[in-house]
This record gives C-alpha cells, structure tokens and sequence, in this order.
C-alpha cells in the first residue's frame, strides 16, 4: 500500500514521524513512571513473541492451554510472582491489562481468550511501522480506479443474491484439494451461468470474483444454493470481530504538546461500563483525539448516540487526567461496524478452534463440470492466509484472484508484472 500511494504522491517522503510520547494513567491521575513502563511493554511483548512461536510446530503449548489469552496470562502471572514491591506489581498488572484490551482491537476479537495460540504464529508483520495519508486512505482508492474503463464500476447497488449453477458436489473439495468441482448435468440442470442479483438488476456472468466481507458470508443468505459445507463449516469457525473509533473533535488544544498518547490504566478487573474497553486516547493532531475499543463494549458504543459517547469519553479524560476543567467536544463521529449492513464486522481473525486452513478453504475457487475456468473465486482480507485483517492482504489476494483468471483464458500469454510490483514481490516472500 505504501508502494502504491507513494507512486501516485499521496505520502510525503520528507517526513518522518517522530516516535509518539506516551503516557500512562491510573484512574486516580497518576502516571506511570517511563522506565516501568517500557520495561512492562518489552516483557509483554516476549510473552506475545513466545505464543506465535507455537505455530512452527517445533514444540507443544503447555496442556490445557489454547487461547493466546489464557497463555499471556500465564506469562504474567510467572513475571509478577517475582516482582518484591506491591505496588509496582500492581501497576504492572494494570499496564498488563491495558496491553491486552489493546490486542484486541489490533486482532479484532472480543478478548484474547477467544485466539486460538497455535495460529496466533499464521499472521505474518511486514516491517515498516505504519503511516497516515494526509488526503485519507481511501484517497488510495483513486490511482486504481482511474486505471480502469470508463462506467465499468456499478455503485450504489447492493447485492442481494448470487445465484450460481445447482448440483452434485463430486467430493474433490477435501483438504488436500486446492478446488472444488461441482457437477452439473442431468435432465434438468445444465446452466453454467452465475446470476448476481440486486436491487435494480440480475448481472449474468461466467465467473465471478466474490469479494463480499466475512460477516456477510457468515449471514448465510447470499449465496442459492447453498456453498458447499466445508466452506460453509470454515465460515463459522473463523471469527469476524469488530473493532471501532471514537473521533473528538475541539475547538483548541488541551493536551500538552509533548503528549502523544494517554494509556488508560484501568482497575477493575471486570469490565462494567463500555467505556472500560477503551484502552487509550491518542492524538491524531492537537485538536483530534482518537480512542479504540473492540468487542461486546464496541456493539454497546454502537448503539448509543454520538453526544452522549462524547460526553462519556469527556469523563474519562478528567479522571485520568486529573483534570475537571478539559472540554467537552465539539463534534463526535464513531465507527460502527458491526451496524454497518455491508460489513457486519471488521476483520478476521483465528478463533480457539479455527485454523489457516478454514481461511484456505474459503479461499479455494469453485469450479463446475471439471471447466478451465473457475465459477466462482474469492477473494478478500478473509481469504489471505497470512495477511488476514489488512488491507494489504485484501489487495493482494484480489489480484491473486483476477491474475488466476487471466491466466485460465490466456494460458499462452504471459502475464505482464514489471519489477517494481511491490505486491508480486510480497507474494514471493518467503512466509513459511
């Protein structure tokens, strides 16, 4: 993604963003020493490092352990034992927790306990950190449009249904198949078309790249008939989190400006009110804050309005902060996207129970009456064995997608892929 928005000047190359100042709080205001706090954050890190190393195989996750949540807590539980003095242990415990709600909205999960720890290993960090586009991300959206045909994008016409050939599946869709063949024939079946229908019109095609969230597909009403079960089995295992933002907007500054970060040291150890999901409010600049939450709290916030979530956010501030006098905000814009009726959710992620393999499976391609070209292919975040959750594994298992099927028709042709394709290149990295 940062190949292509700097290919199209949507990112300055002089910049350099200066690492964040962080800060962290305990609800009564006061603020954690820096060096207890780095020192936390680097353990944390060892226990999460230790958990993805499962995933090679090479040894066993103690017994009885399965979750990324139970295992960390675990890690913590070993760490603090040897902590002497109360009270930094307790504070450690607190950072600790905070980490955790933080992981949650980075994974896309309700709590870590729903990870599965052997797949937490399957998700691969390309290297590079992360950066913002000053016009907004989806202003990466426009270099790939203006390279296509006039007209050819239909907006604004939800799809309602995909209708695609019935038959006998021939049983090639077992685990060491990369494709599922579905016979159609008989006296009354011999239509190989798949039928899109929405709202305004029925879209007749030979093969189709489905690119519709995992949320949607777990509804489970698109698709006549049915998808096969293995997909559909693969579908409810994997879980589709969801994840919002909570945007304060103010009319002046109030932080101090080497401020970049406030950690949310919360101390109860159950969650009561949703707003104890938030686990930090970072500055997206001197009069916008940004807060994360993920989970039951998130589908709660969603349901609230965007006033009354502002002025709860505004509470929490002066408490952590210490601080009676810091303004309510002029302006609050959430995300929903568990509401939201074209997503249900956020993104992926590897439930206790799940596995790389379900999102292959979902992946695999559809074919009918042992035909060249596929019926129906997949594509999206869901379908990416290693990119799961990112935009980047969306972008690059479409391609992967529209690449195969231009390769089915032109199998004679070589694709034309330059160099400077930063996707091809990640699709070589070596990811095993």
């Amino acid at each position: 993604m940062y190949e292509l928005a700097l290919a199209n000047g949507l990112v300055d190359i002089t910049h350099r963003p200066k690492l964040p100042s962080i800060i962290a709080t305990a609800m009564d205001g006061t603020k954690v020493p820096i060096q207890l706090l780095q020192e936390t954050y680097e353990a944390y890190m060892c226990f999460l490092r230790r958990c993805e190393d499962y995933f090679t195989g090479a040894f066993d996750p103690p017994p009885g352990i399965h979750s990324v949540g139970e295992h960390v807590q675990l890690e913590i539980a070993i760490y603090l034992e040897k902590v002497q003095n109360n009270n930094v242990r307790k504070l450690q415990r607190l950072i600790f927790n905070c980490l955790l709600k933080r992981e949650t909205c980075i994974t896309g999960c309700n709590n870590m306990a729903d990870i599965d720890l052997v797949e937490l290993g399957s998700y691969k960090e390309l290297q590079g950190g992360n950066i913002a586009l000053p016009s907004g991300y989806s202003s990466i959206l426009d270099p790939i449009h203006n390279k296509l045909p006039p007209d050819c994008i239909k907006m604004n016409s939800q799809v309602t249904k995909i209708k695609w050939p019935s038959g006998i599946d021939n049983g090639t869709d077992s685990e060491d198949s990369d494709k599922t063949v579905i016979e159609v024939g008989g006296e009354d079946v011999t239509n190989e078309t798949v039928y899109v229908y929405c709202n305004d019109k029925i879209y007749e095609a030979d093969s189709i790249i489905c690119t519709l969230p995992l949320g949607i597909l777990k509804s489970n009403d698109i698709f006549c008939p049915k998808l096969p079960k293995y997909k559909e089995k693969s579908i409810g295992r994997l879980l589709y989190g969801v994840v919002d933002k909570i945007f304060l907007y103010y009319d002046r500054p109030f932080l101090s400006q080497d401020t970049d970060e406030i950690l949310l040291l919360w101390e109860n150890d159950e969650i009561g009110d949703w707003t104890e999901k938030i686990y930090s409010f970072s500055k997206v600049n001197d009069t916008l804050l940004l807060g994360w939450l993920s989970g039951n709290e998130a589908e709660i916030m969603e349901k609230l309005d965007d006033k009354i979530i502002g002025d709860k956010c505004t509470e929490v501030l002066r408490r952590f902060l210490n601080d009676p006098c810091i303004p309510y905000p002029s302006k609050c814009i959430c995300t929903r996207w568990k509401a939201n009726e074209f997503s249900l959710g956020s993104y992926t992620a590897i439930g206790v129970g799940s596995s790389q393999l379900d999102i292959e499976h979902i992946a695999r391609p559809m074919y009918v009456n042992n035909n060249k070209i596929p019926i129906i292919t997949f594509a999206g975040e869901h379908t990416h064995p290693n990119f799961y959750s990112t935009v980047h594994g969306a972008y690059l298992s479409g391609r992967a997608a529209a690449e195969m099927l231009i390769v089915c028709k032109r199998e004679d042709e070589p694709l034309n892929t330059t160099v400077s394709d930063l996707s091809s290149w990640v699709q070589g990295l070596p990811l095993a």
